[in-house]
């Protein structure tokens, strides 16, 4: 006996293939494909356009189940954040974002993040493991359906979904296309490749198979305008420097729904929004501009939390950097802060996850790293080992 799969866990192609071991046709996936993610059900035995047979296979084979709801936190400003269980001691976390022109769902595609970056409070927590396909959809499938009852709504309450959640998408690529493709389908979420953005902090080999395999928006933290510094906030970027990470970007766009990368970037008090560092940056986008690199960058006030040692630019400081950038055409606009009161905003989800990386050693040996770039010339510090 096998066990029952989850129906989540496929995309349409997949569907289909599972609909023909049970010796039904491609039309049938189609119509159990529109029941679960358009209709949001669960129930075969409702799904009145199904085959009888069919529902009597599907009772005893598969099922459809969202990913248990730990606790929900509803925020003064619309915001919603929910703590969802996977197993094992560890959960995730999504956060539903209201806006005027659209409804924007934040997703994770891990359980806690294994890059490390210094103000990222998920990446302080260490890694757990890979969501499956079923467990990045479940967000989704949950709060679409979710929003529409509480709205009482029968249209598309999620119009935007970002891959800015826990995690790191592109390390866990295998599962991540699936549940894309789930939500571009038309048969599906029908979302716009616009309006589905991954964000990565450059994973340059995955950048250019998304590109190939389901090019989607693609935002990039950045964060640093030099390798030294970026060492130190993203180490990530020991792997992959900025050089192969923004030749990675430009190739990128020869393939992206968008004219333009969104770069990322932290606004740190002291270490990365000096005038310095500004000045910097634009040379950096200008001399990447010249093989095609079209960009825009969202400056990210950074939100405290005890682990980092790190500290929020002022607000003057943050306008002061968009304006050396805009000034420099560069677009640039600074993220207005959603879900402080239940902390739910840029890097500040964590939710119960365990410790497999031995991140506290790591963070300790990275607060004893002075966060300046090096002089001109200077050798570049090796990998440390993990």
């Amino acid at each position: 006996m096998t066990a029952p799969v989850n129906l989540l866990d496929f995309d349409l192609e997949g569907l289909a293939a599972y609909c023909e071991t049970l010796g039904e046709k491609r039309f049938r996936a189609t119509q159990l494909f529109r029941w679960i993610h358009q209709r949001g059900g669960s129930d075969f035995g409702q799904m009145s356009d199904l085959a009888k047979s069919l529902r009597e296979k599907l009772a005893g084979a598969a099922h459809v189940t969202a990913l248990p709801v730990l606790s929900q936190h509803a925020s003064r400003d619309g915001t919603i954040k929910w703590l969802f269980d996977v197993g094992g001691g560890n959960a995730v976390e999504a956060v539903f974002i209201p806006e005027d022109d659209r409804g924007t769902l934040c997703i994770s595609s891990q359980a806690g993040c294994a890059v490390g970056c210094r103000f990222c409070s998920t990446g302080h927590q260490g890694f757990s493991r890979n969501l499956g396909t079923g467990e990045i959809v479940a967000q989704l499938w949950f709060a679409e359906h979710f929003l529409r009852r509480h709205l009482q709504t029968g249209e598309r309450v999620i119009s935007n979904v970002v891959m800015m959640g826990m995690g790191e998408p592109l390390q866990n690529y295998d599962r991540l296309a699936p549940a894309l493709r789930t939500m571009l389908d038309d048969h599906g979420y029908g979302l716009s490749r616009r309006r589905v953005t991954v964000s990565t902090s450059g994973v340059v080999p995955m950048m250019d198979r998304l590109a190939q395999d389901c090019p989607v928006a693609l935002a990039v933290s950045l964060h640093a305008p030099s390798d030294a510094l970026r060492d130190a906030l993203v180490p990530l970027n020991r792997k992959y420097p900025l050089a192969e990470l923004l030749a990675a970007c430009t190739r990128y766009l020869a393939h992206a729904p968008r004219d333009f990368i969104t770069f990322e970037y932290c606004m740190l008090d002291g270490v990365n929004d000096q005038p310095e560092h500004a000045r910097t940056l634009i040379e950096l986008v200008r001399a990447h501009a010249a093989s095609g690199l079209r960009c825009k960058f969202n400056l990210i006030p950074f939100n405290p939390f005890p682990a980092s040692g790190l500290l929020r630019s002022p607000a003057p400081r943050v306008q002061a950097f968009a304006k050396a950038l805009n000034d420099a055409g560069i677009v640039t606009t600074v993220r207005k802060t959603r879900g402080d009161d239940i902390d739910a905003a840029c890097g500040q989800l964590a939710g119960d996850v365990r410790d497999r990386t031995r991140v506290a050693e790591r963070m300790a040996r990275q607060r004893s790293v002075v966060l300046h770039p090096v002089p001109a010339g200077a050798a570049r510090a090796p990998t440390p080992a993990s």
